[in-house]
C-alpha cells in the first residue's frame, strides 16, 4: 500500500476550506453554491466526528457475520479458511481505497448511489441505485433475522421463534419469529428517526461491547482451548481443494461481513469534516476486520472438539451436516456458543458462553440500526437524483434526518423478513448485489479526475491508474466466485426494476416518449417474469444441477440477453438526443453483467455437473478478470462531465454547507 497517499490542502488551493466552512457556520463553503438537484443536503445535520464514522463502519462490519460464518467457511473449505478472510479483507480493502478519494472531494449522504449518476447519467446510475436499493435496504432484515436464529434453541420452548433450531438455515417461525424479527427492524427505525448526533453516540458505546466481545472470544479459546492439531488434517489444510477457498468468500458470508466499510460514505454527507475524517474510517474499519476477523476463524478452527460434536476427527464436512446430537445441533445453529461449552473450561463453559448469547443481541442489532439508515440514505440519495419520488428527500426539520426515505427503507426491510428466511438464504444474494455496486469506485475515481480535475482532493490516491482497475477487478472476482447460482439471482433482481427506469425516470424526465416508455416498461415487465418462470433458473425450487427441471441454458440465456438489449433499445429508439445518450453511455454496464453470468455457467464455479465445465479453476478467474478489465476501460471512456458535475464544478467545492434549521422540513 505504499502508493496511497493523503496529501492535504496546500495554503493557496482555492478550494481550501475554514473551520466554519466545515460546519456550514462560516468561511467561504457556508455560501448557497450548492446546485438544485442538491439543495436536499443542505438540510442535513453535519454533527458526526472521525471516531463516530470509524465506528459506525467498524459497527457494519461487527455483525452478524462472526456469530455465523467461521462455522460454514471450515465446513466448506477446512482450516486454510482462514486464508479467506485475509483475502476477502484485502480485495474489499482495493475497493475501500478507491472511494476515500472520491468520498473527500465529494462527501455526500447516499453516497455510492449518487457517484454513478455524476459519471454515466441516468440509465448507469439508476440500475446501480436499484440494485444498491435492493442490497443495502435489506441488511436490516438479515441481522435481525440472525438475532433470532442465534438465540433460537436457547430460547424456551414454548417460545417458537424458528420452525426448527437446528442449523444456521433453520426458518422463523410464523407468527411468533416473524414478529419478533419486525419488531427489532421497528426499533432500528426510531433509533435512526432520533437524529444523526443521537446514532453516532449510541453507537461508539456499542461498539465498545462488540469490539471487546470477539477479541476477547479469540484470547480465551486460543490460551485455554486450542488444538493446534485441526490445523493439519491429511489431505492438507485446503481439504476441498483451493478454489473453494475462494468460492466461500462471497458464499460464507465472509465478504458480507466486510461491507460495512461503506458506512462512512454513506453517512458523509453529515459528517463534520469528511474530507479529513472520511477516509480514515473507511480503511481503518476495513483492516480492523481484517484483523479481528482472521483471528476469530483461527480460534474457531482451533478450538473445535470432535468427540464432543459427535463428528469423526478432521471431518470437516460434517460441521455443516446437522446430526440427531444436542452437541451438533448447538455447533450448526450457535457456533462458538458450541466451542465454549465443548472445551470442558468452566469460565468458558459458565460465563463466557452465555455473554456470547448476549452478543448475539447486540452485534446484529448493532449492524442492523446503522444499515437501515443506511438503507435510508440510500433512498434518499436515488431521490436526489431523481429515481424515485422527491418525497424521499425530505428532511425532519427537528433531527435534520431524511424520514421519509427511513420509513421507506424501514418498510423494503420488512418486505424481505419472509418466514421462509434464513441468514445464508439472504446473504449470498445481497453480498453479490453489494459488491457488483461497487465496481464504480475505480471507475468514478478515473472519471472526477478528468471531468472535475480543480475540486480539492485532500486525500489522494497515489498510483491511481493502477489501484483504480485493482479495485473494479477485485469487485469482479468476488461476484464471479459468488457463483452461478446466485449471479443468475442478482440478474433476475437488477433486471426486473428497469420498467421502473421508463416510468419514473426517462419518461417524466422527457428523456423517452412517455407513452412508449409506459408500453416498453409494461411490455419488459411481464416478458421478464413470464422467461424467469419459464427457465426455472431463478424463481424456482428446481434444482441447478438437474438438466432435466430447466429450460435448455443457451436457449433460456439468449433470450435474457435479447429481452435486456431489447428493453435498452427502445429505450434509445424512443428517446431523445439526451436520453440516447445515456443508453449509449451505459451499454458496457450491460454487457459486463451479461458476459460474467455466461462464463459463470461453465466455469469451476457454476452448478452445472451435467455438461462438462470448459474452464476450470483457475483459468475461469483469470477469464473473467480479463472480461472485467475490458469492461473498466469502456466504462472509464464512456464517462463524462454531466450537467451535475459540471454544475458542482462551477460552484468551486464538492462540500455542500449545512443551511439553517429553517431550510429542513416537517
Amino acid at each position: 500500500m505504499t502508493a496511497i497517499v493523503a496529501v492535504a490542502p496546500q495554503p493557496d488551493d482555492r478550494c481550501q476550506e475554514s473551520p466554519g466552512a466545515r460546519r456550514g457556520t462560516g468561511g467561504p463553503m457556508a455560501t448557497t453554491t450548492t446546485t438544485d438537484h442538491e439543495a436536499s443536503d443542505r438540510r442535513l445535520r453535519r454533527v458526526l466526528s472521525r471516531s463516530q464514522l470509524l465506528m459506525l463502519s467498524l459497527g457494519a462490519i461487527i455483525g452478524s457475520g462472526w456469530l455465523f460464518s467461521a462455522m460454514t467457511a471450515d465446513a466448506l473449505a477446512g482450516p486454510a479458511s482462514y486464508v479467506s478472510w485475509i483475502v476477502g479483507g484485502v480485495l474489499v480493502l482495493l475497493i475501500a481505497v478507491a472511494y476515500a478519494e472520491v468520498a473527500t472531494m465529494l462527501p455526500r449522504s447516499g453516497a455510492i448511489v449518487r457517484y454513478p449518476h455524476l459519471t454515466h447519467g441516468g440509465y448507469t446510475g439508476f440500475i446501480l441505485g436499484w440494485a444498491y436499493l435492493l442490497a443495502s435496504a435489506s441488511v436490516p432484515a438479515i441481522e435481525a433475522i440472525a438475532t433470532v436464529q442465534y438465540i433460537g434453541p436457547q430460547a424456551p420452548a414454548s417460545w417458537h421463534l424458528l420452525e426448527s433450531p437446528v442449523t444456521t438455515s433453520s426458518i422463523l417461525h410464523f407468527p411468533e419469529g416473524w414478529l419478533f424479527t419486525v419488531f427489532l427492524l421497528l426499533v432500528f427505525f426510531f433509533i435512526n428517526l432520533y437524529g444523526a448526533r443521537f446514532l453516532g453516540r449510541l453507537n461508539n458505546t456499542v461498539m465498545v461491547w462488540k469490539i471487546l466481545m470477539p477479541v476477547a472470544t479469540f484470547i480465551l479459546i486460543f490460551f485455554l482451548s486450542f488444538h493446534s492439531g485441526n490445523f493439519s488434517p491429511p489431505g492438507g489444510p485446503a481439504i476441498a481443494g483451493w478454489h473453494e477457498v475462494f468460492y466461500i468468500i462471497p458464499g460464507a458470508g465472509i465478504i458480507f461481513s466486510y461491507l460495512g466499510f461503506r458506512q462512512a460514505l454513506d453517512f458523509g454527507g453529515e459528517a463534520r469534516d469528511p474530507q479529513r475524517d472520511i477516509p480514515f474510517a473507511t480503511v481503518v474499519s476495513v483492516l480492523i476486520g481484517i484483523v479481528i476477523y482472521t483471528l476469530l476463524q483461527i480460534a474457531f478452527t482451533g478450538g473445535i472438539v470432535w468427540h464432543y460434536f459427535g463428528i469423526a476427527t478432521n471431518d470437516y464436512a460434517a460441521l455443516g451436516s446437522p446430526s440427531s446430537a444436542a452437541t451438533h445441533v448447538l455447533v450448526t445453529a450457535s457456533p462458538f456458543f458450541a466451542i465454549m461449552k465443548a472445551s470442558g473450561v468452566a469460565f468458558l463453559v459458565s460465563v463466557m458462553s452465555y455473554l456470547l448469547i448476549a452478543d448475539a443481541f447486540v452485534s446484529p442489532i448493532g449492524t442492523g440500526y446503522i444499515y437501515l439508515g443506511t438503507g435510508g440514505r440510500t433512498i434518499y440519495g436515488m431521490g436526489v437524483s431523481g429515481y424515485v419520488p422527491a418525497a424521499a428527500t425530505r428532511v425532519s426539520r427537528r433531527t435534520r434526518v431524511p424520514w421519509v426515505a427511513l420509513l421507506a427503507s424501514f418498510l423494503v426491510a420488512v418486505a424481505f423478513v419472509s418466514p421462509n428466511k434464513s441468514w445464508f438464504s439472504l446473504v449470498g444474494i445481497i453480498t453479490s448485489m453489494t459488491v457488483f455496486t461497487y465496481i464504480m469506485g475505480g471507475v468514478s475515481l478515473q472519471i472526477f479526475r478528468r471531468t472535475a480535475p480543480d475540486l480539492a482532493r485532500p486525500f489522494r490516491l497515489g498510483g491511481a491508474a493502477l489501484w483504480s482497475p485493482l479495485a473494479f477487478l477485485a469487485a469482479t472476482a468476488i461476484v464471479y466466485w459468488s457463483g452461478f447460482a446466485t449471479d443468475i439471482e442478482l440478474v433476475a433482481l437488477l433486471f426486473i426494476g428497469l420498467p421502473l427506469y421508463s416510468w419514473f425516470f426517462a419518461g417524466p424526465r422527457g428523456y423517452m416518449h412517455r407513452g412508449a416508455a409506459v408500453v416498453v416498461g409494461a411490455v419488459f415487465l411481464v416478458a421478464w417474469v413470464l422467461l424467469m418462470h419459464w427457465g426455472h433458473w431463478v424463481l424456482s425450487s428446481a434444482l441447478a444441477t438437474n438438466p432435466a427441471e430447466h429450460a435448455p441454458f443457451v436457449t433460456w440465456y439468449a433470450l435474457v440477453a435479447v429481452a435486456v438489449y431489447g428493453f435498452t433499445g427502445l429505450c434509445w429508439l424512443f428517446g431523445n438526443t439526451e436520453g440516447r445518450h445515456l443508453i449509449v453511455r451505459s451499454l458496457w454496464l450491460i454487457t459486463y453483467i451479461l458476459a460474467e453470468v455466461l462464463l459463470a455457467y461453465y466455469g469451476a464455479f457454476g452448478v452445472t455437473a451435467h455438461v462438462p465445465k470448459l474452464l476450470t479453476f483457475p483459468i475461469d478467474t483469470i477469464w473473467a478478470l480479463v472480461i472485467g478489465l475490458a469492461c473498466y476501460y469502456w466504462a472509464v471512456a464512456s464517462g463524462y462531465e454531466t450537467d451535475e458535475i459540471r454544475a458542482i464544478t462551477a460552484s468551486g467545492s464538492g462540500l455542500v454547507a449545512e443551511g439553517p434549521a429553517s431550510d429542513a422540513e416537517a
